[in-house]
């Protein structure tokens, strides 16, 4: 039997080794800024063109490398972090693994100049796909510049797998703020085809935060502090009435490094119980250090996930640390038990000696009744008795009228049966959730939301392909600040959204101006509706089957239908009927749920006849 098993090409394994490291744009960007943060930078300047797809450069003014460690730097496993295993549960610095350079070459064109600042001159790189093109002395400032052109190159299917310009700016752009904020003391510039976005200077961690998300955050976020043998934190939270419909706003950080936790999540968000809205998030700005041999940072090749030595207790401190600052600021209501001065004041005042009290005078010869009798029984109301023969006459004799939906307008497209004979004017309201009707099998229950729901959504698709707006200017037009990477796939819907009929003003890189709205829009909840799209969007931003359309409909359907718990009156329950059926899809609401059923005539005589 021949051997089949060999090493795979040292281009080949460093290409599928990059493939864990290097997933997109924004990976690579991630890297490079973390390696100069680790080289003592104190100013960081990251410029992408194409999302990143054609250029990312990032320049600090670190400590530089050697000619010798500028070469090694692109070695797989060369790193200055690690030199036993030990060191592992030890680590304090952003990269340690040697793969980011490494891996970055072998799927790029790669430009590197570095110099020490005691070093005259300095060396320039030219690496393309793992192989050295070029290596020579160079001018250069002190620090590290890298320039990462044609990302993928070598590798065409990788790729065709990345998404558009936009959604890649919104992957560079979370990396960028995920680091720039924890490494407040580092000034950060950030560029987008040759247009500045970012222009962050060394400050506080609520400087930075209001940098980021707009100046408005100096007065929603409160400090949370919290220090113990074994772990400290600190950060700030938002204040409950900021809560947003988008989870984009919830940061946590361990010893300076970004990662996602849902278990300490839910720590932060269980302390908010009773303060929010059940669908709503509140902000958090939070940074956890711990001794680095009680945590394992190596379980994830983008480091983004941690393992806690006792998860148990971080959740117990962070859990007590936001609750204390919630009840340190006065969020929650409390019960003030001690007298106010002068209140107790004034119950110490004796009254004064000229008061008097009232009297009353009383004629013990008055009768109400008497020469009264005569007046009261003419006054009083009449009644017929109803005699048998005619008690029909005390009720509204309602006429039938048999109603057949209109095929021509999308019920030949339903499973209900045209020949159920709906009666029009026969509609009742249940607890203000269903509304229920005659038909000719039985009785035909119908969720009232979940038929708006279906009723919205359909509009609104029709109106994304036509050119038919219907707006109507706000009176007092509302200011919307979003993250940053909110405010990017918000721009991604302008089209869609002034179709729609809304009018969209910018007054800066992440506020606008709400002008005008849908005609059929409620005005007092756009805010929450504009977040909930966003946040739609967000959540199916990697799906293979993501419409635009379609996830914008079905976010503005859901948050602008009537809710459950709406007293609707006879007039609005027609319409409810008469445009439901008038739907293509009329049994089912756009998240799949049924949107009504028929209870017939025989299951309701089972349901009485039934024995106990």
């Amino acid at each position: 039997m021949s051997n089949i098993i060999k090493l795979l090409p040292d281009s080949v394994a460093n290409q599928i080794a990059a493939g864990e490291v290097i997933q997109r744009p924004a990976s690579a960007a991630k890297e490079l800024l973390e390696n100069a943060i680790d080289s003592g930078a104190t100013k960081i300047t990251l410029a992408i063109k194409e999302a990143g797809k054609t250029l990312i450069q990032v320049t600090d003014n670190g400590s530089g490398m050697s000619e010798i460690d500028a070469r090694m730097s692109f070695e797989r496993h060369a790193t200055s972090k690690i030199s036993k295993a030990d060191d592992l549960f030890a680590i304090k610095t952003m990269g340690f693994r040697g793969e980011a350079m490494a891996s970055i070459a072998a799927i790029a064109q790669v430009e590197l100049k570095s110099k020490p600042e005691s070093d005259d001159i300095g060396t320039c790189i030219l690496i393309e796909g793992s192989t050295l093109i070029n290596q020579e002395p160079c001018q250069c400032t002190s620090g590290t510049s890298i320039l990462v052109k044609n990302l993928f190159y070598n590798v065409p299917a990788r790729r065709n797998f990345l998404k558009s310009n936009t959604v890649e700016l919104r992957h560079v752009n979370e990396e960028f703020v995920r680091i720039s904020m924890i490494n407040y003391n580092i000034g950060f510039s950030f560029y987008t085809n040759d247009k500045l976005a970012y222009k962050l200077l060394p400050g506080s961690l609520k400087s930075r935060i209001a940098a980021l998300f707009g100046n408005a955050y100096n007065e929603r976020l409160i400090p949370v502090v919290q220090d113990t043998d074994i772990v400290k934190i600190t950060g700030f939270i938002g204040k409950p009435e900021f809560a947003k419909k988008t989870r984009g706003e919830q940061y946590f950080f361990v010893n300076g490094r970004f990662i996602k936790h849902p278990y300490l999540n839910h720590a932060v968000n269980n302390a908010y119980t009773e303060l929010i809205p059940g669908d709503s998030f509140p902000s958090y700005f939070i940074n956890i250090e711990i001794d680095p041999k009680d945590i394992d940072i190596n379980i994830h090749p983008t480091k983004t996930e941690v393992n806690f030595q006792d998860a148990r207790y971080i959740y117990a401190v962070l859990h007590a640390a936001v609750k204390q600052s919630i009840g340190k600021h006065s969020l929650t209501p409390t019960l003030d038990f001690d007298v106010i001065p002068d209140i107790e004041a004034a119950f110490q005042t004796k009254p004064s000696p000229d008061l008097k009290q009232p009297s009353i005078v009383i004629d013990p010869d008055y009768n109400p009744f008497a020469n009264q009798k005569s007046d009261f029984i003419h006054s009083a109301p009449s009644f017929k008795k109803p005699s048998v023969e005619n008690w029909e006459s005390l009720y509204q004799k309602t006429e039938n009228k048999e109603f057949v939906p209109d095929s021509s307008k999308g019920f030949h497209n339903s499973t209900i049966d045209p020949d159920s004979n709906f009666e029009r004017n026969r509609f009742m309201q249940i607890h203000n959730k269903f509304i229920m009707c005659n038909v000719k099998s039985g009785m035909m229950l119908i969720d009232q939301n979940l038929a708006h729901v279906r009723i919205k959504y359909e509009e609104i698709l029709d109106r994304l392909k036509g050119s038919q707006k219907h707006s109507q200017q706000q009176l007092f037009p509302q200011n919307i600040h979003l993250s940053p990477d909110e405010a990017l796939i918000f721009r991604s819907l302008f089209n869609e959204l002034t179709n729609i009929g809304f009018i969209i003003e910018e007054a800066g890189s992440s506020d606008f101006v709400i002008v005008g709205v849908p005609t059929d829009m409620v005005e007092d909840n756009i805010t929450e509706v504009i977040e909930k799209i966003i946040e739609n969007h967000k959540d199916c931003k990697d799906d293979l089957s993501y419409d635009k359309n379609i996830v914008l409909a079905r976010s503005i359907a859901i948050n602008s239908a009537i809710k459950s718990g709406t007293k609707l009156d006879d007039r609005e329950m027609q319409e409810i009927f008469d445009q439901l059926f008038m739907c293509k899809v009329p049994k089912v609401s756009p998240d799949g749920k049924n949107i009504l059923t028929i209870v017939s005539v025989s299951e309701l005589e089972n349901l009485l006849a039934q024995k106990k």
